[in-house]
């Protein structure tokens, strides 16, 4: 049981997936009918994918952007704000949607990128916010770069995991919600886990971590899964 007096000092830090975002409507890839069955992931998610047919991976993108503006936070994202209440929290999402901050998350980590952003192929500092605007062939940066999504694909470096690692070596509490633990480096964060912090694990079908000490399997969808643990957190 956590003590309610030294919740103020407790740093969680939580690392979400794809699979908090379903519950919102967003199509993840790995699902039943999810995105892989209609894209190849390669050819929409790599950078080689890129160089073999922009307008194809700028219409897929303007797609995801279409639908992240129809969907809404739900339960699991708006219980974590909650968090904040009691707790300093600390998100790391592989998500590029923007739902933890439109529940008004405030530290967010986004380490495959945001897709209501775009950067230019010819100026890597010129990063803009355009909500859920299309991007088009011929569309560019002021130095002639054509824009692309701020997003991380297969094939290309993440910027941010070094950030992430130092986030996580500083949790006394670690959360994972709603990822497979496949995808490297992301899945690796949770060996920076310090061997004394107990992690909780939130989703209805968990990666077989069982090496992994202090572990809590809460073995639910997101929104059910972050009732329990906020009841385990004594957080009201």
């Amino acid at each position: 049981m956590f003590d309610s007096h030294s919740k103020s000092k407790k740093h969680i830090v939580v690392l979400t997936g794809s699979g908090i975002s379903a519950e919102s409507g967003l199509k993840t890839f790995r699902d039943s009918g999810g995105l892989w069955e209609t894209y190849d992931v390669m050819e929409v998610a790599s950078i080689d994918g890129w160089y073999k047919n922009k307008e194809l991976v700028l219409r897929f993108y303007n797609e995801r952007r279409k639908q992240l503006e129809q969907a809404a936070p739900n339960k699991a994202h708006l219980l974590l704000k909650k968090l904040e209440d009691n707790f300093k929290v600390s998100i790391i999402t592989q998500n590029v949607d923007n739902l933890h901050e439109r529940a008004g998350s405030k530290n967010i980590l986004h380490l495959h990128g945001e897709l209501t952003k775009v950067r230019s192929t010819k100026d890597p500092n010129y990063i803009v916010d355009i909500g859920y605007k299309e991007i088009k062939p011929g569309d560019k940066c002021p130095r002639g770069g054509q824009l692309r999504p701020h997003i991380v694909w297969f094939g290309e470096a993440v910027p941010a995991m070094e950030e992430a690692i130092g986030l996580t070596q500083e949790a006394d509490i670690f959360v994972i919600i709603g990822t497979s633990l496949n995808v490297y480096p992301a899945a690796g964060i949770v060996d920076y886990v310090k061997p004394e912090v107990p992690i909780f694990f939130i989703d209805p079908k968990p990666a077989n971590t069982h090496y992994r000490q202090n572990l809590e399997i809460i073995a639910e969808k997101a929104s059910t899964g972050m009732e329990i643990l906020l009841k385990k957190l004594e957080v009201s």
